[in-house]
């Protein structure tokens, strides 16, 4: 019991997966936190260490509290990572509003209040919070307008809270995988990543990456380098960004567009 305390959502998808077994493995105790208990008791049997389980609807504010109720009777959170998320890759135009109120709600809203909520155990044990944002968190990119609006949204935040506890022994993180080998991605974005000739990274590279932030002194981490090189000329240079990326429209639209 005297192991410290992760509080994991979005723990059954492919990225939460990988990252449970990875930190399980270094002597994290998990609260796994997701919709479906079937699919977290089996995760919590993979976890080498102690896991706990918790179900529940993170956009109502009673289970948010509940959860962090939970957290703080096993002794508290030293680590909270906001990994669940969603994502419709679409027209603009087809995007529905209660599209727009799930996806920001999930991206964006949900781990604005969960940060919020948990900061106060994560201050006790001088511990660290991670979001998990996006390579689309820096880069505008077609059919993902609200995708980016969420993951832009996540990015800002997770900096601006990082600067306001730059003085305290809390640390606020932002890791920004690119296009990874899971389940929210349907087969057109697949085979449109295919035809681009993007890399889709295996969730295990993911937790690796999250864990080899945790375990240095940076405040962010963007996962390969042509994304990373690609987002930092979008914040300098954005005009090449866009003639890049127009060239690629025709091919883009013909996977979302009949």
């Amino acid at each position: 019991m005297s192991a410290p305390i992760c509080v994991l959502t979005g723990a059954t998808g492919g990225i939460g997966q990988a990252i449970a077994r990875l930190l399980a493995k270094q002597g994290w105790r998990l609260l796994l936190v997701g919709r479906d208990h079937a699919q977290l008791r089996q995760l919590q049997g993979q976890c080498e260490n102690d896991a706990e389980i918790f179900v529940g609807d993170l956009n109502l504010l009673e289970t948010r509290t509940q959860l962090a109720d939970f957290a703080k009777q096993l002794g508290g959170a030293a680590l909270l990572v906001n990994n669940a998320g969603v994502n419709v890759m679409q027209g603009f135009n087809e995007i529905s509003e209660q599209q727009i109120d799930q996806l920001l709600a999930i991206n964006l809203i949900v781990p604005i209040k969960l940060c919020q909520l948990f900061l106060p155990q994560i201050t006790a044990h001088s511990g660290t919070i991670v979001n998990v944002g996006s390579s689309f968190g820096s880069i505008g990119y077609p059919y993902q307008t609200l995708y980016c609006a969420s993951k832009f949204g996540l990015r800002g935040m997770t900096e601006a809270l990082a600067r306001e506890l730059s003085h305290s022994k809390v640390r606020v993180l932002y890791l920004a995988p690119r296009a990874t080998d899971t389940a929210i991605n349907s087969p057109q974005v697949r085979a449109m990543n295919k035809a681009l000739g993007n890399t889709m990274d295996p969730p295990e590279k993911v937790a690796q990456a999250l864990s080899d932030l945790i375990k240095s002194t940076n405040r962010r981490r963007f996962i390969g380098f042509e994304e990373t090189l690609f987002a930092r000329i979008n914040g300098m240079f954005p005009s090449l960004v866009d003639n890049a990326i127009a060239k690629q429209l025709p091919k883009i639209k013909s996977f979302f567009v009949n």
